[in-house]
């Protein structure tokens, strides 16, 4: 009986840390510039602003505009600088992406679907 009770215990604690955002990945991907990893993190359509270019687009769209602008703004470093509370509607986050003398602003929008959180919308601007 001891051993059940351990076992469930495992699965359902396995399960909760599976569902929450995955907030030290999107900061690596940030700082490697990899923007088919952030928008892997998305749903199937992200609403993406970067710099004031805005519109719903599938995964591979946003990753290429997120390419592009890695491309200009290449070598930042990024850190998370608010996660909000995690419910069972979805949450945000806000940080700073630093390149050379530069300043960007970051905000995700998360909801949750089924079980786990998906991006849904990213903004960058100055």
């Amino acid at each position: 009986m001891n051993f059940l009770y351990n076992f469930l215990a495992s699965v359902f604690i396995s399960l909760a840390i599976q569902s929450g955002i995955q907030y030290s990945s999107i900061e690596k991907a940030f700082n490697s510039n990899n923007a088919a990893e952030i928008v892997s993190f998305g749903k199937d359509k992200v609403l993406l602003n970067v710099l004031g270019k805005e519109g719903a687009y599938s995964r591979s769209q946003a990753g290429l505009i997120l390419k592009d602008f890695f491309t200009k703004k290449p070598s930042g470093t990024f850190k998370f600088i608010l996660k909000g509370k995690e419910s069972s509607e979805g949450t945000f986050a806000i940080g700073n992406y630093e390149c050379k003398s530069e300043v960007f602003r970051v905000t995700m929008q998360f909801k949750k679907e089924s079980s786990e959180f998906k991006m849904e919308s990213l903004t960058i601007e100055r």
